[in-house]
């Protein structure tokens, strides 16, 4: 057995997925990387995937659940139930407890695939929790607040038969009504409420729109995200394309960002694959818009082409929540142009690091671009550079693990 035994600092850090796959991912691995380097133990708990990282732990961690599949009937059922509390992931983590005995849990996303079904087993052991909230499933049962007419807050004051009403989930009624159960029983069971002991929130946003919906603000601690600037240096004088990253779906206004660029007269990258893409390359012909698609890219050659841009373009119909890539973008020095929607304006600063434009409106992003391009190279970088320092002065990996290190402390963790 390793942890509290053997006097080493044991960090169970329990995420959907164990590889770099969306921005909570890259939030769970940086965590559990940064608490490795100051001497921790990091005992991951995951769902199996093919491309998960190695870990010694795997054997614990609960078999796939997917849903972009064609499945028979009783698989379908299966996979409800486990949606809905998975026995599997109880089991499993309790066997983990054993063979570990942490002395502090942290779960980023779980709900879904391992489900919050095993919250209960850490209360019962003792083991203090944290929870870090990179969406508003605490509030939203389709963790989005976003329907087929846009933003939607229906479920509020605890409507939450919207979400099959709405068909939230995959726009089918089988799979919203599977989610529907799933948060009616969590709810009742309190899974969350009493499962989890603080709650982070990487945005003032997400916290405040929390609190509006009936959460104790006391519950929330505020720690942003944060890049490692040791990893990330600029390596290219400011490009003329101007890049969206992502993935390809309606709602991250990619459709909008096609537009401005084809209004506008410049050139667009776009980084990604989704279920759009086909109709985005047909949009991006039929506007004649000078756009290349460079497909999923990830790592280096992501983040030289980032650097090679003008500027990151962040063209959002929802509420994102703190999105790492403006941060990327600032610590590679280039400035962000990016929807005045969610949690982003909290990560702009208008006319010195980037600049917002209405969610939505094409025009105006079109007339952003416009501005941006008839920038100077120096007018350019000193925008980049602004952004730079921002992130140096408040969001450093130093930053970000004394205030977790401080939370941990003030919930009894000896750090």
């Amino acid at each position: 057995m390793i942890g509290k035994e053997q006097g080493l600092s044991t960090l169970l850090s329990i995420n959907n997925y164990y590889y770099r796959r969306g921005g909570a991912e890259v939030v769970f691995l940086e965590q559990n990387r940064l608490f490795e380097e100051i001497g921790w133990k990091i005992v991951p708990f995951a769902m199996r995937h093919e491309k998960n990282l190695p870990s010694e732990w795997a054997d614990y961690f609960v078999d796939e659940i997917e849903f972009g599949e064609d499945y028979n009937f009783m698989q379908k059922a299966l996979r409800a139930q486990k949606v809905a509390y998975s026995f599997e992931a109880r089991r499993k983590i309790s066997q983990l407890l054993d063979a570990t005995n942490p002395h502090v849990a942290h779960a980023h996303n779980i709900y879904h695939h391992l489900s919050p079904s095993f919250l209960g087993v850490l209360k019962k052991r003792g083991i203090p929790t944290v929870m870090t909230v990179h969406d508003l499933k605490l509030a939203c049962p389709a963790y989005k607040m976003l329907a087929h007419d846009g933003i939607c807050e229906r479920c509020k004051d605890g409507a939450i038969w919207n979400v099959a009403r709405q068909r939230c989930i995959k726009d089918s009624f089988t799979l919203s009504s599977v989610v529907l159960a799933e948060t009616v029983l969590h709810r009742l069971l309190g899974s969350y409420a009493n499962g989890i002991d603080r709650f982070v929130v990487p945005s003032r946003f997400c916290l405040e729109k929390l609190v509006e919906w009936g959460w104790p603000r006391e519950r929330f601690t505020y720690i942003p995200n944060f890049v490692d600037l040791e990893q990330l240096r600029p390596c290219h004088a400011p490009g003329k394309s101007y890049v969206f990253m992502g993935r390809l779906t309606a709602e991250k206004g990619v459709a909008t960002f096609v537009r401005a660029v084809a209004a506008a007269g410049v050139r667009g990258w776009i980084v990604g694959t989704g279920p759009e893409e086909q109709k985005l390359r047909a949009l991006a012909e039929s506007n004649g818009a000078n756009i290349q698609f460079l497909g999923y890219q990830q790592g280096t050659k992501l983040f030289r082409i980032l650097s090679a841009a003008r500027a990151l373009v962040l063209p959002s119909e929802l509420y994102e929540n703190a999105p790492v890539s403006i941060m990327e973008a600032y610590a590679l020095e280039r400035p962000v142009i990016g929807a005045d929607i969610g949690g982003i304006p909290e990560l702009i600063r208008e006319n010195e690091t980037g600049a917002m434009f209405p969610s939505g409106d094409h025009l105006a992003l079109a007339d952003k671009l416009r501005q941006f391009d008839a920038m100077s190279q120096t007018q350019i970088h000193t925008m980049g550079k602004a952004g730079r320092v921002w992130m140096e002065n408040e969001f450093t990996a130093r930053h970000y693990l004394a205030r977790l290190l401080a939370l941990y402390q003030d919930m009894g963790v000896a750090v």
